[in-house]
């Protein structure tokens, strides 16, 4: 290491600039995104619009203060900006509001008061109207502090959603609502309630608006959301384009107005394990088509060029995200920006393109695709990000037990030594249905100033290596994914590079899910760290918001409780486990509800086994809290240390 240089530090975290969602304007001349930051004085995050200039000469925060702002969107004349603000004029919370900034005085003011949660919002081609996804007004209004609780009648099949709480009887579903912004009059734009509305998208000449909607005569119980058409008068009754039974999304208008661009999702019984494709129809429906019909990986982000011959959009694969392209008539897709680095966003306009793009080293920033290359147009990262050195990233492959090839990732510590034995971390991704790529990673970066190699592997039920290795864990959760993560250690071992008797093993989510799998079968592991995670699937069924994977792709406990019983062998075997480990998890999640890491945590002290149960109060799946967020490293750093000597 330089003289000047230092390792992470969890601290380092409160300094990551999060930049996000870049937005050119209509004339390309210029970017707003934002940069979200924890603010460690009032334990929030912090999220502020920002714009930089196409050349990257100019830059300028727009949004300040307590309030934070999002979702970023420019006016179709370039004289405007709009975004969301969840406080209102005075600084109180409340639910988020439509606020403008003005170029032609720099001034913001608020534009929509509606007194409800704005969601999503799109503006007109004219620019006087806007499209809004909100609930409405809740029962009875908005109660005082005072105000007595009241019962929530529940009788919903879907009735759980993390960060939503419980769906009860009586909450309006979140619709599209039509605001006119000169006379402030706000209308439904179909004329039924029964439904869920989202991604409003206007089209070329603001006569109709194309959404995602489940229409089925019992949607709660089916997943079959599909693009939908509605003239813009407001209470019309829309008509369907798309026609697959699983979850199509992102809806974008080719230029001409004649066809709509989406993401057709995978057939239902695979919903959770893709891959997606894009797909185009006619604007009126009729039979899709699929410009890029041979590639076999998940895609995001669909945009047409501006004369409408090309689609820009992104593909997962194999440990990247890369930016492509494909003739709008078909063909094979090109890939325009790839490499060992993560692409996650693009936005196009007056033929220009820009990108959200990371790299193991660097989180992720604003890049301009200039002359087929990338040009960076923001650095918010750089200046603290300079003195810090970090652990070498590189990919790795290996043979599974069955002879399937599986990726992973490689992280050493900084100053790892060719030949030398290093401690292991075998840290788990969740999803299941995601990757680890070369991205920014600060989790995995902080161990390997630790001294700990870390290998992230791309077990199983994994994205980005198509439809076959997606679905390999289909209704057989903890065996071939387990498989495939220790035949990763394995490898690791065979190479030289982990240290057998000091290996430790941890993830959030379904990586926490994992590492009771994996301390359930293996007891190398010194340590572990289960996040977010699970021992007893049945404890799940009606507790978390699975209903709908559990009795389409398990079949209910009551009818196959052999399957349930057998993907349950963390705790129903827990005799067998002999690493410490911790537990952790946020008091609300409804998504992996505490309720499986306290039964393991019970099942470990009943037993005698090290271990120790963190509950973040008032937290959901995601750990949004800083001091928490903070709180979290340090105690996967000292676990760690404790038991690997």
């Amino acid at each position: 290491m330089a003289a000047d240089a230092r390792v992470l530090v969890v601290d380092d975290l409160s300094r990551v600039q999060q930049v996000a969602d870049p937005q050119l304007s209509p004339d390309g001349r210029w970017v707003a995104y934002t940069v979200e930051q924890m603010d460690l004085q009032s334990d929030e995050l912090r999220t502020q619009v920002w714009k930089v200039s196409w050349d990257a000469k100019q830059r300028r925060r727009l949004t300040h203060g307590a309030n934070s702002a999002s979702q970023p969107r420019w006016n179709p004349d370039d004289t405007a900006l709009a975004f969301l603000v969840d406080r209102d004029a005075t600084g109180e919370k409340a639910g988020a509001e439509v606020w403008v900034f003005d170029e032609r005085d720099g001034d913001a003011r608020q534009l929509t008061d509606l007194g409800s949660d704005i969601s999503d919002f799109a503006w007109s081609p004219d620019g006087k109207r806007l499209a809004l996804v909100m609930r409405g007004a809740k029962p009875g209004g908005a109660p005082g502090k005072d105000a007595r609780p009241m019962p929530l009648v529940i009788d919903r099949y879907q009735f759980k959603n993390d960060q939503d709480g419980y769906v009860y009887s009586g909450l309006p579903h979140p619709r599209i609502y039509l605001y006119d912004i000169a006379s402030k009059t706000l209308n439904a734009l179909t004329d039924d309630d029964r439904f869920e509305e989202t991604a409003p998208a206007w089209s070329p000449d603001g006569a109709r608006i194309a959404f995602v909607s489940n229409r089925d005569a019992d949607w709660d119980r089916t997943i079959n959301e599909s693009i939908w058409v509605a003239e813009t008068n407001a209470g019309v009754r829309p008509h369907r384009v798309s026609t697959s039974q699983g979850s199509d999304s992102a809806p974008v208008w080719r230029p001409d107005g004649t066809e709509i661009l989406y993401i057709e999702g995978p057939e239902p019984r695979f919903s959770y394990y893709g891959p997606n494709r894009l797909a185009i129809v006619s604007a009126n429906g009729g039979p899709p088509r699929y410009p890029a019909g041979s590639l076999d990986r998940d895609v995001s982000k669909p945009t047409f060029s501006r004369d409408g011959r090309y689609i820009h959009f992104l593909v997962e694969d194999d440990r990247q995200m890369y930016l492509a392209r494909v003739k709008s008539v078909g063909g094979v897709a090109e890939r325009q920006v790839d490499g060992e680095r993560a692409v996650s966003d693009l936005m196009t306009a007056a033929g220009r393109v820009v990108a959200l793009v990371s790299d193991p080293k660097s989180p992720a920033e604003v890049y301009a695709i200039d002359k087929g290359r990338l040009r960076p147009l923001t650095a918010h990262n750089g200046e603290w990000l300079a003195p810090v050195e970090f652990g070498p990233t590189q990919g790795l492959e290996f043979s599974a037990s069955d002879g399937t090839t599986v990726s992973a990732l490689l992280t050493s510590p900084i100053e790892h030594r060719q030949g030398r034995r290093c401690p292991l971390v075998l840290w788990i991704h969740g999803g299941p249905y995601g990757q680890d790529s070369y991205e920014f990673d600060f989790q995995r970066q902080l161990f390997a100033a630790q001294g700990y190699a870390v290998l992230q592997v791309n077990y199983r039920g994994s994205s980005g290596r198509g439809a076959g290795f997606g679905h390999g864990i289909f209704a057989d959760w903890g065996n071939k994914d387990l498989s495939d993560l220790l035949d990763g250690v394995n490898d690791a071992i065979a190479r030289g590079i982990a240290d057998p008797e000091h290996m430790m093993v941890g993830g959030w989510s379904n990586g926490g899910i994992m590492t009771n799998y994996v301390i359930a079968r293996d007891t190398r592991f010194k340590a572990a760290i289960a996040g977010a995670g699970y021992g007893n699937l049945i404890s799940l069924y009606g507790t978390d918001q699975y209903a709908y994977v559990y009795d389409n792709e398990l079949q209910p406990p009551w009818v196959n409780p052999q399957l349930w019983m057998r993907l349950s062998y963390p705790l129903f075997e827990a005799n067998a486990i002999r690493t410490p480990t911790l537990f952790l998890g946020g008091q609300l999640d409804f998504n992996v509800p505490l309720v499986g890491g306290e039964q393991m945590y019970q099942a470990l002290k009943s037993l005698k086994i090290p271990t120790q149960l963190i509950v973040y109060p008032q937290e959901h799946h995601r750990i949004s809290r800083p001091s928490f967020q903070l709180d979290r490293l340090r105690r996967y750093i000292s676990w760690y240390a404790k038991f690997v000597q």
